[in-house]
């Protein structure tokens, strides 16, 4: 179990509804400083959180952000890209390649040039942001690289665990934030899955599955294809 009192956090993508959440909520438990990381930016009103340029697409602004924050302890790969269009054979090559090294290779650049600064603490925590869409493959080259993600976070837990570093995976459907706002369906608030994510970090828990979504998408991986993608069945005329 990991405690958020006198933590030192990294968010990355801290801009946006979930990353904000995740430094406010930080600090309401307790952690001793956050880096707010985004590629632009802003000014808090705290003097406990510390704005910090990062690209998680750049290897000079990741190395830059290692140097500039040598003392995390929990290290939450926030940020993400989306597509406009479900079809993988419809993005654009800039599209495809944007959702790989943003959603994909990012964090997981970040996850390894953080590592000996996570396994130098007693109580690390890495927290990877995957989502219910890892498991359903309709969201094109997203659900492609969150499925990625999730695969790497596997591989990072058992890496990093003789060094004590904790990972957690989260998963979760929609989310009531502007990358949603398209979505009919219903949304996860941001702030309940962040008290939903360090609940079950401070619990000693693996994984999150934030929603009923991914509780039921999880169920399905075991089932035949032609039950989690009825279209299969579909006779070509």
């Amino acid at each position: 179990m990991t405690s958020l009192n006198k933590a030192v956090v990294l968010v990355t993508g801290a801009n946006g509804g979930i990353g904000t959440q995740f430094v406010h909520e930080a600090l309401a438990r307790g952690a001793a400083k956050v880096y707010a990381t985004a590629r632009n930016p802003r000014a808090w009103d705290d003097e406990r959180i510390v704005p910090l340029t990062l690209d998680v697409t750049d290897a000079a602004s990741i190395q830059t952000a290692v140097e500039a924050a040598p003392d995390v302890t929990v290290l939450i790969n926030n940020a993400g890209a989306s597509v406009s269009s479900a079809g993988i054979l419809t993005h654009s090559d800039d599209e495809i390649r944007r959702n790989v090294e943003t959603n994909f290779l990012g964090p997981l650049f970040l996850a390894r040039a953080f590592a000996p600064v996570l396994s130098a603490n007693d109580e690390s925590v890495l927290i990877d942001i995957h989502s219910a869409l890892s498991w359903y493959a309709v969201a094109g080259i997203y659900s492609a690289t969150k499925a990625a993600l999730w695969s790497a976070t596997n591989s990072l837990r058992l890496e990093l665990a003789p060094a004590g570093v904790h990972v957690v995976g989260v998963h979760v459907g929609y989310v009531d934030t502007p990358m949603a706002a398209h979505a009919p369906d219903p949304k996860t608030d941001p702030a309940d899955l962040v008290r939903t994510v360090f609940d079950a970090v401070e619990a000693g828990e693996y994984e999150v599955l934030a929603d009923e979504t991914s509780v039921q998408l999880k169920a399905g991986l075991s089932a035949p294809l032609e039950a989690v993608y009825p279209q299969l069945t579909t006779t070509k005329v």
